[in-house]
């Protein structure tokens, strides 16, 4: 039992940032560049070595943002109930549900409802009717025909413009969520979806479980639930890339690089604008990139290097300071 425990120890001294990083490193090297469908989601959940790019340079939204959300009651076991939920969250726009026609001439926007849509996506005219009349006041209707007149004094240009702005103007569900659909977990049943947007998602409806919506955009965490969301968000979107592409990693590298992206107090990248631009010595900043500049600055301000790091020894030839290189020896002479 000793020895499995000593087994899992680290020496004294050891030099764990690097070796994180080449566990995570070697193996991005031989990830493929396929996708995992889950069945029935068309959008796809980001896999591979672009996702593991996104998370280390703190991208402000991932490529293709998805969300979880679950119920609260008996809706996470009924089937039925969950899917007409994912039906009422999913986002509906104007030119879903209608064709828009420019009459220029006329100076007037047209918008003939689509009925057949209408019902698929469960919008009625009237749903239709509301939303454009918050958008426009001067609005006449007939059965299935909106009217928008334009005064004399409002450029066609301007008319165009208003008319784009109508076609990707959200009537019904959450803006941001697109294509939600109901996922058998281990003991529940919940949604996932492309696109996200928790604040709109918040008390929209009765059965959605608030405490437990998640999504893959980091930064949304990181600015509704703080430094300490984001961190575990990290290492769970880690460790799913790893996971999914059958690269099994040791959970403490995902967690120390999970870690140092968050020890600041706020979610930064790995590059120039993050940690490695932040770095204590100068020269272990100028050896990352933008050489001059760092150099420049730490002349101009007389800067000191101290020495502490692996880089800045490299540099001028010296020990570094792990392992074996950061222990003194001292012996009593006779």
């Amino acid at each position: 039992m000793v020895a499995k425990k000593l087994n899992k120890d680290i020496a004294p001294y050891e030099a764990v940032g690097t070796i994180a990083a080449q566990s995570l490193g070697e193996p991005g090297t031989q990830m493929t560049m396929r996708t995992f469908h889950y069945a029935g989601v068309a959008e796809h959940v980001p896999t591979g070595l672009p996702r593991l790019i996104e998370l280390v340079d703190a991208k402000k939204e991932p490529k293709k943002p998805t969300m979880d959300m679950f119920f609260t009651d008996s809706y996470k076991n009924n089937h039925s109930n969950a899917e007409k939920v994912a039906k009422a969250v999913e986002e509906v726009v104007i030119g879903d549900i209608a064709l828009i026609v420019d009459d220029l001439s006329n100076r007037q926007i047209l918008i003939k409802y689509k009925e057949k849509d209408g019902k698929a996506l469960g919008v009625s005219f009237s749903t239709l009717k509301e939303g454009v009349k918050k958008e426009y006041k001067n609005v006449r209707t007939s059965k299935s025909h909106i009217k928008i007149s334009f005064k004399s004094d409002v450029s066609l240009r301007a008319i165009r413009k208003f008319s784009n702005k109508l076609a990707s103007t959200v009537i019904s569900g959450v803006p941001g969520i697109k294509r939600a659909v109901v996922i058998k977990g281990e003991k529940e049943f919940f949604i996932r979806a492309s696109g996200s947007n928790i604040i709109g998602l918040i008390g929209f409806h009765k059965s959605l479980d608030e405490n437990r919506f998640y999504t893959n955009n980091i930064k949304e965490m990181y600015r509704l639930y703080g430094v300490e969301a984001a961190r575990a968000a990290l290492f769970k979107e880690f460790k799913q890339v790893m996971d999914l592409q059958k690269l099994f990693v040791d959970v403490r590298h995902i967690m120390l690089i999970s870690d140092a992206l968050c020890t600041k107090g706020e979610y930064k990248s790995i590059g120039r604008h993050g940690l490695s631009g932040e770095k204590i010595g100068v020269l272990a900043r100028a050896a990352f990139e933008e050489t001059v500049k760092h150099l420049v600055n730490a002349a101009s301000k007389a800067e000191d290097d101290e020495l502490i790091g692996l880089t800045e020894n490299i540099i001028i030839g010296q020990t570094v300071p792990v392992g074996t290189g950061n222990i003194k020896l001292s012996m009593k002479s006779k």
